[in-house]
């Protein structure tokens, strides 16, 4: 079953270390989940710089697991210095949204966590 997340990038910024490759996920369940809610709530609510700053902050994170979210959190931080509606990015956001929760359960069951 392929994998909504890149073991190769992961396995390459951990150098093939797989006790690295766990901490980095590990890392990655601690952090992203909250800053996602957060995102996602801030869009809710219309707080355009709550969205940018936790879509921002999720980026290099969501690019280090070789997710191809790039387009979609660009649209979000764009959206913030916009007077467009909430429903501009909507789709976006649940795209990020849907996707994440994938690599959340796939990065428990693949390491244990």
């Amino acid at each position: 079953m392929s994998k909504t997340y890149s073991t190769d990038s992961l396995n390459e910024i951990a150098g093939g270390d797989e006790e690295f490759m766990a901490v980095i996920a590990k890392t990655f369940l601690e952090e992203i989940p909250p800053d996602l809610n957060a995102m996602m709530q801030a869009i809710e609510n219309n707080n355009r710089a709550l969205a940018y700053q936790f879509a921002h902050k999720m980026k290099p994170n969501l690019e280090m697991l070789g997710l191809n979210l790039t387009k979609e959190v660009t649209s979000i931080e764009s959206w913030s210095n916009t007077s467009k509606n909430k429903a501009a990015i909507e789709s976006q956001a649940q795209k990020i949204n849907t996707t994440l929760q994938k690599v959340f359960k796939e990065l428990k069951t693949d390491f244990n966590l």
